[in-house]
């Protein structure tokens, strides 16, 4: 059953060149396209269950073992958030065939968005740091493509710092590998959890550091953001969905996993560090949120200060953190993009996201309204959505641990996020839609919203719904996987056994 860790990587990578075959055929490409990333789906749905059951799930690839050759491997915590990730992507590409022109998508976009499942799959399973290296760069790869699809100048302005970013932070993880290397003789995550116990306390703080800058760009920290805001709101809503609800958090999870299994200590005063980059993350991105009269730009901003609620369950290195985190997180990513895709609906009926042209949508979309509510009141972490229960753990565990500093900003920046998500509600649904202001830009007669969109966006704003009705076994199960990332010897002993 350890196949099931290669399935949803093998499925797009299968499915993707398929669809270069045939990119003059658009229709056999959303075909291939969408049953591989279902595939991919039901694949990291039964490995979870396999792993649930059995334990961490290793795969060596091409007869080489751990810790020399390449090995993929799912635990608890790898596990859970790749199904959810999948279920995220699939969604999304359902909306996308709603949403893309034709003559957009015929711009390779099935390709590319296959290569993207790709990157993020091998992000979460690959078991060393080279390997994941490469999974970043194929993301990345097809990210920078995705992100100026329709070729205007207005997109590739904003996607030239992301790249300029991107192509630091890949250069600074490609040098802090090769330091792990030469004080270790190994890039095995498994192996360098055991090998850096005996690497001088200094230069074991500066490369945890080294990485902490790395994947800190990667996943939107402060002060380290700045690229995103203008990056993400310029792409198609598709585009810009996914990468909201997935390119960040595997920059939290890439953290994670080296703060834990790899470094594995709180000594030398790093979980200070990173509680404090929590608290300032959640601080500066609301305030940032509040100060915007765009949708996609509130939108994005928050993406910044919920970065800092996920880092804060690291920073108190304990179980209970580190299992509200690891709700956190799975609640983050389908409401995240379904707030991008409701504001794609709202783009594709209207033309525009800017509040100060929008009013009385409640009216015209209703529908569309109520797809907003559900994931604005979970991201505000009222309850009883899915937000609520992560904010719930969060707060518990750091009150435990009496760091009530960092509590007392995440309770307000939870009610900061509230009044930013009034201010959309107020400005985009409600009002009057004959208000001067909106009729100096009226929306297009005869826009509709495209059945698909619709469909994908209540399909996931239902599993963020699933995710608040089964709040306990998922604890359960989060529990679980922090206790595995917290005593780490079971992973190890699962990757490194298999070259016994």
């Amino acid at each position: 059953m350890n196949i099931l860790v290669a399935l949803p990587i093998a499925i797009p990578v299968a499915a993707a060149a398929a669809a270069l075959l045939v990119h003059l055929r658009l229709r056999l490409q959303r075909i291939l396209s969408v049953g591989a990333v279902a595939g991919a789906t039901a694949a990291a749905a039964l490995l979870l269950v396999h792993v649930e059951r059995s334990g961490t799930a290793v795969v060596s690839v091409g007869g080489w073992e751990p810790p020399v050759g390449i090995v993929l491997v799912a635990d608890l915590f790898s596990a859970l958030l790749l199904l959810v990730a999948m279920i995220t992507v699939l969604a999304v590409l359902v909306f996308a065939l709603g949403q893309l022109e034709r003559a957009v998508e015929e711009r390779y976009f099935h390709p590319l968005y296959l290569v993207l499942t790709v990157g993020v799959s091998a992000s979460f399973l690959t078991g060393d740091l080279f390997n994941l290296f490469v999974a970043f760069e194929v993301m990345l790869i097809a990210s920078y493509v995705l992100l100026t699809l329709t070729g205007r100048s207005e997109q590739v302005r904003p996607a030239m710092t992301y790249v300029v970013v991107s192509l630091l932070s890949s250069t600074l993880f490609i040098t802090g590998i090769a330091l792990v290397y030469a004080a270790t003789g190994t890039v095995n995550m498994a192996d360098l959890g055991q090998r850096l116990a005996d690497v001088p306390g200094a230069l074991r703080a500066g490369l945890a550091a080294l990485f902490l800058v790395v994947f800190g760009i990667k996943a939107a920290i402060f002060p380290l953001f700045f690229w995103l805001p203008d990056s993400y709101p310029t792409a198609p809503a598709a585009v810009t969905a996914v990468f909201a609800g997935l390119l960040t958090k595997i920059g939290v999870y890439a953290i994670i996993r080296t703060q834990t299994v790899v470094f594995g200590s709180s000594d030398g005063g790093a979980d200070t560090l990173i509680l404090f980059l929590a608290g300032a993350t959640m601080l500066v991105g609301v305030l940032g949120a509040i100060a915007q009269d765009d949708v996609k730009r509130i939108l994005s901003f928050h993406i910044v200060s919920q970065i800092g609620y996920m880092v804060f369950g690291l920073g108190l290195f304990s179980v209970a953190g580190l299992a509200a985190t690891t709700v956190f997180i799975i609640h983050h990513m389908p409401v995240k993009t379904s707030l991008f895709l409701v504001g794609g609906i709202v783009e594709k009926v209207t033309g525009t996201g800017a509040l100060t042209r929008l009013g009385g949508m409640v009216h015209r979309i209703p529908m569309t309204a109520g797809l907003f509510m559900v994931p604005a009141l979970s991201l505000a972490g009222l309850p009883p959505f899915s937000g609520f229960y992560g904010k719930l753990g969060l707060v518990q565990a750091g009150i435990q641990q009496q760091r009530f500093l960092v509590v007392a900003v995440s309770l307000l920046v939870s009610v900061l996020t509230l009044f930013s998500m009034a201010k959309i509600w107020t400005g985009v649904f409600w009002g009057d839609v004959d208000q001067p202001e909106v009729a100096a830009a009226p929306a297009k007669p005869g826009r509709t919203v495209p059945r698909l969109m619709t469909t994908a966006t209540v399909g996931l704003v239902g599993v963020t719904v699933v995710i608040a009705l089964a709040a306990e076994p998922l604890f359960q199960l989060s529990r679980r996987a922090a206790a595995d990332l917290i005593q780490p010897g079971g992973y190890i002993e699962a990757v490194l056994g298999a070259a016994r």
